[in-house]
Formats: structure tokens, sequence, C-alpha cells
């Protein structure tokens, strides 16, 4: 089977049972504060974990695009990745876990063909600090399952990681892990979840590669351990419980969210444990060792980097993720300079990267055809960003070359990679050759300084790139939607959002624009702004099919990938109402989760719209930063 062939067989497996399915969200997530990428499959269906009622009903599918930025120092292994596809599946309150377990040992055993000899699982050990009993339910559907395959299941208490090494597993198949390990929620263990969250435990699948045991991880392997024996293909989270002030409550109805990988199951499907082996990266591995001269087996790690790299950097381009210092970008130029740097290692001709790049693409024609819709465009930024990159290696070499002693401090190793864009392992390359180390204490301590600050930032993410739900911030993003409208008005209805940071002290919006703008359009954009804010207009929300919205006009992301029915908010006309919003007559209509002013007059309270300062981000992308001043009366 190919990738598109296993993809296309798990949706259809759970329509078939009833699952509407929907479309893959954005990279970058709107709903979640606490990081700047969509790091899992069930990031984006959080509101409807926590009892927001979903459109399309209780029994959800999908595949969805993710990217975790903290992988890209794993990959060169036989299956990390930073780019991945989440098949999830989700019960909102519907089915429990014995129609999870069945289904899910009936995809992978009865569907995909896997060897049920090979599969293996854990579940949570129970927690009576916290009134969660052990989830023997789960144990016992587990080994009916296999016993309808000829395998007696046998069940093992594990622990933790430690005790699994020192364990090991006997001839079991089933084992019980502590919360760490067999516990979800979005905070991790029940002890740091705050009061209000939902979580339960959870039951994992692992793949038997049957490779042999490396005793450097522990004495014993187990299915947690890390040599590569074994590789979790999913997890199935029972997520029954709520905290409360005074402990862990029965949720009124219990939700089913599953995750597996779709480069894993394949991976498992195809009963080998390197998922750079599978279609999904085979094209642009050819065309590394044609390139090279070189063949994988023995460059196996430079040749996986790029391969990654290059699938996540077109990937994040794609959704209108361009390379920069800050935020998402920062990721987009880190994962294109590295492929540079081991294409370098490969020997590939410096300025050909870009030329793989379609390779990496080609795998999801017919799956996100709105990705590979910019191709040429993710082509053109990776061309660039390598001639980047390579005029900043002339010059950090140049500051390299400055250094005395017989070692580089962490700062200037941590000034060489955010400065010039050096990756450490550079940094060491040129070391080496001069009879110098590195100090990577102090090099990793400047950069955890540099990630907490970024993950601060990341912190103020909010939904729609609000900061917070304050009321200034609110008047603000309502502000920025109006802002919008007066751009195209100004400078053509070319202009589209790129970005967007709104605090309760200002508004940011990135825009597509060629040209820096004049004071005159400047000052244009503000009067029509202002007097929109005057005009008292009402904002009002309407819940309407996506094919409607279009015919409206509303303004969304280019070719991205929205459900059958979306949120959208209007700005006016005078008349609108809540029960009549009257969206044809609107002044700005746009694709939104809000929240909103409910009437542009609590704008008006808030000052007068004045753009602070109008610069480029990046080639075609500008950026406004503008503010609400009081007006103060000298009479």
């Amino acid at each position: 089977m190919t990738s598109k062939e296993i993809r296309q067989k798990y949706l259809d497996f759970f329509r078939e049972r009833g699952h509407a399915v929907i479309p893959s969200a954005p990279i970058v997530p709107e709903n979640d504060p606490t990081t700047l990428f969509t790091g899992s499959g069930m990031q984006p269906m959080i509101p409807y974990l926590l009892g927001e009622a979903h459109p399309k009903g209780t029994r959800l599918v999908d595949s969805q695009r993710c990217f975790r930025a903290e992988d890209i120092e794993e990959i060169g292994d036989n299956r990390h990745t930073t780019f991945f596809e989440m098949l999830g599946n989700w019960s909102l309150g519907d089915y429990g876990r014995k129609e999870q377990v069945e289904w899910m040992f009936e995809f992978l055993i009865d569907v995909l063909g896997i060897d049920p000899e090979r599969l293996y699982v854990s579940v949570f050990i129970g927690d009576p600090t916290i009134g969660v009993p052990k989830d023997e339910t789960a144990v016992i559907l587990w080994q009916d399952l296999f016993k309808k395959k000829g395998i007696e299941a046998k069940f093992m208490d594990v622990g933790n990681d430690a005790d699994g090494y020192t364990k090991g597993m006997g001839d079991a198949r089933i084992f019980s892990y502590e919360a760490k390990k067999n516990w979800w929620s979005r905070a991790g263990v029940p002890a740091n979840m705050p009061v209000g969250e939902p979580g339960g435990p959870d039951s994992e699948m692992f793949y038997d590669f049957s490779t042999p045991h490396d005793p450097k991880w522990g004495a014993n392997c187990h299915v947690n351990c890390d040599c590569g024996r074994f590789m979790e293909i999913g997890n199935n989270v029972f997520m029954e419980y709520r905290k409360t002030a005074h402990g862990f409550v029965k949720l009124p109805k219990a939700n089913i969210d599953f995750g597996g990988g779709l480069e894993r199951i394949y991976a498992a499907a195809l009963d080998s444990p390197d998922v750079f082996r599978t279609d999904l990266f085979q094209g642009v591995m050819q065309e590394l060792e044609r390139r090279s001269g070189k063949p994988y087996v023995g460059n196996e790690k430079a040749m996986r980097i790029i391969a990654d790299h290059l699938r996540g950097a077109t990937q994040m381009i794609g959704d209108s993720i361009l390379p920069s210092n800050s935020e998402q970008g920062y990721f987009v130029r880190r994962l294109i300079r590295r492929a540079v740097r081991y294409a370098d290692v490969l020997g590939l001709p410096a300025g050909t990267l870009h030329e793989i790049a379609p390779f990496a693409l080609a795998p999801f024609a017919g799956v996100y055809d709105y990705v590979l819709a910019k191709q040429d465009s993710i082509v053109s930024t990776i061309a660039d960003e390598e001639t980047k990159f390579r005029e900043t290696i002339a010059r950090g070499l140049k500051h390299f070359q400055q250094l005395s002693g017989t070692t580089v401090s962490g700062q200037d190793a941590f000034v060489l990679f955010t400065t010039y864009g050096f990756p450490v392992e550079i940094t060491e390359e040129l070391a080496r050759e001069q009879d110098m180390t590195v100090d990577r204490t102090g090099y990793e301590e400047a950069m955890k300084a540099h990630q907490d600050l970024s993950r601060a930032g990341a912190g103020q993410k909010f939904k729609g790139g609000l900061a917070d739900h304050s009321e200034q911030t609110v008047r603000y993003h309502t502000t920025h939607h109006i802002l919008l409208k007066a751009l195209q008005m100004v400078l053509g209805p070319e202009v589209h959002q790129r970005g967007s940071n709104i605090t309760a002290e200002r508004l940011r919006i990135d825009f597509a624009s060629p040209h820096k703008m004049t004071d005159e359009e400047k000052r244009r954009v503000e009067e029509i702004v202002n007097e929109q804010i005057s005009a008292r207009l009402p904002v009002t929300k309407t819940i309407m099919k996506k094919e409607e919205a279009e015919q409206f006009g509303a303004e969304h992301e280019f070719n991205a990938d929205y459900p059958d029915m979306v949120s959208v908010y209007s700005v006016g006309p005078k008349d609108a109402t809540a029960d009549d919003p009257k969206i044809a007559k609107a002044f700005s209509i746009e694709y939104c989760g809000g929240p909103h002013v409910t009437n542009t007059e609590e704008i008006e309270r808030g000052g007068v719209f004045k753009i602070i300062k109008e610069e480029a981000v990046a080639a075609g992308v500008r950026r406004i930063k503008a503010s609400l001043a009081k007006v103060t009366d000298t009479h």
C-alpha cells in the first residue's frame, strides 16, 4: 500500500462507522495559546473536547498536518520527523473505549494487515491519590481481541521507564505505566492540570520490529524503550475526567481522542523501521542519491535531515509562513539553513537545494493541493533563503576567524548561530579544524535562555493572534478587520493578511503588498478606519456554509482548506442585527473565531485610530503597527 492509500483507508474506515471527515487545520494554530505550531492532531479539537458543539456532529475523523519544532535536533534517526500527519478520530460524548479499542484493532490487523503478534499495548496503571483506578477495562478489551486471533495476551504492571529497564517484558503483551506515559491532558500529568481541565487515561499501541535490543539504554527492553525495537504507532485517549477544586470527577459525557502518526503506521504496515524508506520520502531520497552520487546506506543522517527539513519547510511556506528571524518564520529559516548545511556535507552542488523541493511536495498531490498550488513560490523562497544563507556564512567565517584561544565560548557559538545562522554543528566542525573545542554547556545555556524567551512570546498567542481577551485587545481585533478592508480599498484587492499579533497596547498586521505605502496612502487608510469606527456599525457573527461565505466575498486565506460550516464576522451595515446581519451590505466580512466588539462605538471609546509604523518584513510582505489614541480636549 502507498501512504495515500493508508490515509484514505483510515478516513473511509471511520466514515463507514458514522464519522464526518473534516479537513486539516493550518499548521499555525488559531486557538492554542501554548505553542507556535499545531503539534498534535487534537490541538484544533480542543474547543470541542471542552464541550463546544461541533457543526459536523459527535463523530469526527481527519488527517491533521502537524509540526514539532522541538524535534529538529532529533532528526537523523529512523523515526523522528518535524512535519508529520496525525490520523485522528474523535467521539464527542458518543461512543467509548470499547468501540475505540475494537475498531482500532480491526483497522490495524484486518484492514492494514499488520501481524497481531507484532502488536503490543500499554494502559494506565492508576493513581489512588486522584481516585482514578487502573484501567482494567482496557486490559480485558485488548485481551479479548488478541484471543480472537489465537494470542494469549498476558498483562504486567511496569510503572515507569526505570522499572521497565529493570523488569523487562517477560512474556506479557499488555503493560501498565504511570501517568507520565499513559495519561493525557493539555497540561500533562494530573498534578499539573488546572481546575476545570479535562483529561484521562490512555492506551498506546506499539509495533515490534524485532530488532536487537541496544543495552546502552538499559539492561532489558520494554515497549517504551528508546532502542528502536518498538515504535509507538497510535494513542487512544479516554477523556473521562475533569479536575475540580476538590479532586477529579467523571465528565457527564466521556470523549475519545485517537492520534496515530501516518508515517509510523505506514512503517509498521511495511514492517520497515525506517520511515524514510516509505514513499513519503522516496522521491527526495532518490534525487539526493542521484545528485550526490552517494548511496543512502552510509549517508542516512545527512539525507534524512535534508529530506525532513525540505518537507517541513515546503509545507510551512505553503501555509504562507515565510523565513524570518522571529516566531514561526524563524523555524522555516532554521530548517532551510540546516538542510543547506547537510547538503554541503553530502557534497551537493551549491544552490541546487530548491530543485529538490518539488520531490518533497509530490506525495501530497491530490491530498493537499492547496499547498502544491504554491509550488513555484515555495521553490523560489527556498532558493532565495539558500542564497542569503551562503552570504551570511561568508560573514560568519570572518567572525569565527577573529576568535582566539583553544575554546569557542558558549556565547560566541550562540552569536554565530543567532546572528550568522551557523548551526552549532558547523561551529564545532570549524573548531576541530583549528584544534579548538566548543563550550557546548555554555551554548546550551544561552540557547535555553533564548528558547525560554521564545516560549514566553508564544504564550502571547491566542485566538486570531490575540494576546488575551481584555476589552482593549478585543477592540483592536475588530479594528484589525476594518484596517484590512481599508488597505484593500486603498492599495488594491490583491492585499491579503499574512500574519497578525494583537495586544492591549497595539495591533500589528502583516500583509501582501509589493511596495512601501506613501504618506497619502497611510493618511487615507486612517481616514477610512476612523470613518467606520465613528459610524457606530454593528458587528455580527454568523455561522454559515463555506460556499455561502465565499459568495459574499468573505476574506479568508487563499487555497486554505476550511470546514463545510464556517464562522464569519461582518462589520456593518448600520441596520444589521444578529438575527438579520445583512452580510451582503457589510463593510468588512471575514472568516474568524472571534472575539469582537458588538458595535464599533465600543472602539470609538478606546480612541482614534493611528498608524504608528509601516515597514517591510519580507519580500512582498509589509507590516503595519497601529494604535487607538485618546484625543485630549484642549478647550
